[in-house]
């Protein structure tokens, strides 16, 4: 049972990794079956246990010698012999008591690798300590050998329903008991090594989940101040828009996953300006009508041009290649939540709460919050900077054409939130300043 275990942990984990764990299952299988001596009879203890072993550089003889030994009986004539067979069997590191009362605390406190548990004990028995052990997270993974005088077969099934690992049969036999420790302690150690194993691969995934987060960030904010150095010289519009759109989010109650995640977003608020010509982001007079008609297309270019940035997610992000992300089978998983997000407000950053806005008309609650957040603070930038068309308006002025706007213009509650943060909105514009 705990070898077809350790066996189906073992065949997941990769045979050539630096862990080391390069050991075959059915060595253990071996070593287990019996739960005896299959090595020959002639070998000393010493060459038995490395005979018994798996690949050198997994699980040595030293690891499992040196492991801690825990006995507990409550007779110490049973104590003291179990602990001679272990010491000629080579083992360095054994505690005992044969006081079942404490047996839990000393657990705690020695955490040993291996606990030869007597069930027949008085005040607390064994079978209490057993599935006292399995509601403990600190000592459920403890293996535990059972020392009884009673074979009965009720006597087995129930300690192995409270979690007992092997037997060891009293009056104890060193042919016996040598191999069940053994086997006890090297999946003991198999299973520390993958835990380690498992840690380090945490935390590798997580560096690596930090960098790629690097990555899309950085692409994230060239995309954008690609299309703002159109008629921004010196891009940080997008960076305030980003820092006013999180500060709204915030302090709206919005989740903190939403904030986080706008405040990158709403930087590519205008990327479809990529597309518009120079004659009309630059022109320093009023648009005519047919320029503004082709100026309202930014919002569809934006929202194609992000569209398309889900396929590139998977290309430079993911795992699929070009096909597999043309073939029918579509996949979310590899789609940027960044991107979607920002596609969102590309296409619904100048809708108004009133409906008068473009491309679609949309009113009220059916314009999706990151486009009404950011309509605030898109507006509130463009009016407080300087524009080939304009020069900056002073701030008492901006928050006066804001209000003419609220329930027009803008979400009225939305606007509450930005307009009560005065001070934060002054203090990103200084460090966000066109000069720095």
């Amino acid at each position: 049972m705990i070898a077809d275990v350790v066996s189906k942990a073992i065949s997941t984990a990769n045979p050539d990794d630096a862990t080391g764990l390069r050991f075959r299952a059915d060595s253990i299988h071996s070593a287990v079956a019996d739960g005896r001596v299959a090595f020959g009879a002639d070998l000393a203890d010493g060459d038995l246990l490395d005979a018994a072993l798996p690949h050198p550089g997994s699980v040595t003889a030293e690891d499992v010698l040196t492991s801690r030994v825990m006995i507990v009986d409550d007779e110490e004539v049973n104590v003291r012999v179990v602990r001679k067979l272990l010491q000629r069997l080579g083992y360095q590191n054994i505690s005992s008591t044969t006081d079942s009362t404490r047996v839990l605390s000393e657990l705690h406190r020695q955490q040993p690798d291996v606990l030869l548990l007597d069930v027949m004990m008085p005040e607390v028995s064994g079978f209490a300590i057993l599935k006292a052990m399995q509601s403990d997270d600190a000592l459920r993974a403890i293996p535990v050998l059972v020392l009884t005088a009673m074979s009965d077969r009720k006597t087995r099934l129930t300690a192995l329903e409270l979690g007992a690992n092997d037997f060891v049969e009293k009056p104890i036999d060193k042919a016996e008991l040598a191999p069940r420790i053994r086997n006890a302690l090297i999946i003991r150690a198999c299973q520390s090594q993958l835990r380690s194993y498992a840690d380090d691969l945490r935390t590798a995934v997580r560096h690596r989940t930090r960098e790629l987060s690097r990555s899309r960030l950085e692409v994230v904010h060239c995309l954008a101040s690609a299309a703002e150095f159109r008629d921004d010289d010196t891009g940080q519009h997008v960076i305030r828009v980003g820092h006013f759109a999180k500060l709204i989010a915030h302090h709206a109650g919005l989740p903190q996953s939403f904030v986080d995640m706008i405040g990158f977003a709403a930087q590519l608020h205008d990327v479809g300006k990529i597309g518009i010509p120079d004659s009309i982001l630059q022109k320093p007079g009023p648009l005519t009508e047919e320029e503004f008609d082709f100026m309202r297309r930014h919002c569809d270019m934006g929202n194609r041009v992000l569209s398309a940035s889900h396929l590139s997610d998977r290309i430079l992000f993911g795992t699929g290649d070009v096909e597999a992300a043309d073939s029918s089978s579509t996949e979310e998983t590899w789609a940027s939540p960044v991107s979607g997000m920002a596609s969102t407000i590309a296409m619904t950053h100048h809708e108004k709460w009133d409906g008068s806005g473009y491309p679609n008309g949309l009113a009220g609650e059916d314009i999706p919050i990151e486009g009404r957040v950011t309509a605030i603070a898109d507006v509130f930038d463009a009016l407080s900077s300087k524009r080939p068309y304009k020069e900056a308006f002073p701030i008492d002025r901006c928050f006066e054409i804001l209000r003419e706007g609220r329930g027009k213009h803008f979400d009225p509650q939305l606007l509450d939130v930005f307009l009560s943060r005065r001070s934060d909105i002054e203090r990103i514009q200084f460090e966000n300043r066109e000069n720095s």
